[in-house]
């Protein structure tokens, strides 16, 4: 009995959810996932509630294997917030006013507009009780499961578009590759026909100089030009290239069937496509005919690996 498959899922979704405490507390709590190498967890929860904090990631964590994930907590409050400012920053403040004047022989007395202008010094508060932050506590963590599974959902509703572009990519590579497998053979016989008239040429240059009357010997190794053509034409056969194209593209999309966390694995195979690639085209440029559209091939793979992996960077 096979495993169920599991879905791709690409690294961008969101996902939120609100919820109340009390009549005077509520609360919204959000997830926002963007493509990352790592599983990346950024935190924005108010201060005093660290059990929260470490429940959360711990969740994450189980839940989500790669991306840069925003965790944002807004508490929403409906009693009237009470006026009250930094004591000790404002006497701080008065205390070195003073000092300054008496050292300066100024006369004059703080004033306190100023000092409550000052960054920090006036605030406005809403307390909530210990029980209330309790009873957040619990709210925000009953509500993670669903709202990492929302995120998951989108996740995967992206995940299966880039799959299914992905496909389509492979198709056409795959289609490039074949067409390249095709014209391999023809642009075999054209180096051997090339080669071939070399040969031919310098036996008739040969032949032409030892009937002359003052014979200039030519150092002349038919065996090893014979040789040398052979080896030519092995290193501009690219069926090894094509071979292994094809394994790449087989076993790119069977990971794509596959699905879990293969964003890592498919941008290594799109590499060693790319390195194939990169070797069809040195073994066929400046091959006339059928060469030159076995390059336009190769140019075309390029093109569409190079897609491919910019669509790669997005799945976990």
């Amino acid at each position: 009995m096979t495993d169920a498959k599991q879905p791709v899922y690409s690294m961008t979704g969101f996902a939120r959810v609100t919820g109340r405490v009390s009549e005077s507390l509520g609360f919204s709590l959000s997830l926002k996932s963007v493509n990352h190498r790592f599983l990346d967890l950024h935190m924005r929860l108010p201060s005093g509630i660290e059990g929260v904090e470490m429940n959360l990631r711990r969740i994450l964590k189980e839940k989500l294997g790669r991306g840069h994930v925003e965790v944002t907590l807004n508490l929403e409050r409906s009693q009237k917030a009470e006026a009250g400012y930094d004591h000790a920053l404002v006497a701080a403040y008065v205390e070195a006013f003073r000092a300054a004047a008496v050292e300066h022989g100024l006369a004059g007395e703080p004033d306190l507009n100023v000092v409550f202008r000052l960054p920090g010094v006036l605030t406005m508060e809403a307390n909530s009780s210990e029980e209330e932050m309790q009873g957040l506590e619990a709210s925000v963590l009953r509500e993670a499961d669903g709202l990492v599974a929302a995120l998951q959902a989108m996740r995967a509703q992206e995940g299966s578009v880039l799959a299914n572009e992905l496909r389509a990519g492979m198709a056409r590579l795959r289609a490039m590759v074949d067409e390249a497998a095709l014209l391999r053979e023809k642009v075999q016989q054209a180096y051997f026909e090339r080669l071939n008239q070399r040969i031919k040429g310098m036996l008739s240059q040969r032949s032409g100089e030892a009937a002359g009357a003052a014979v200039l010997e030519v150092g002349f190794d038919e065996q090893r030009i014979l040789q040398e053509a052979a080896l030519i034409a092995e290193r501009s056969d690219v069926e090894e290239e094509v071979t292994r194209l094809r394994t790449h593209i087989d076993h790119f999309t069977g990971l794509l069937d596959q699905g879990g966390e293969v964003g890592k694995k498919l941008d290594f195979l799109l590499q060693e496509m790319n390195r194939e690639a990169n070797t069809l085209l040195s073994k066929t440029s400046g091959v006339a005919g059928n060469g030159t559209r076995i390059t336009e091939a190769g140019l075309g793979m390029k093109s569409e690996i190079e897609k491919a992996r910019e669509q790669v960077q997005n799945l976990e």
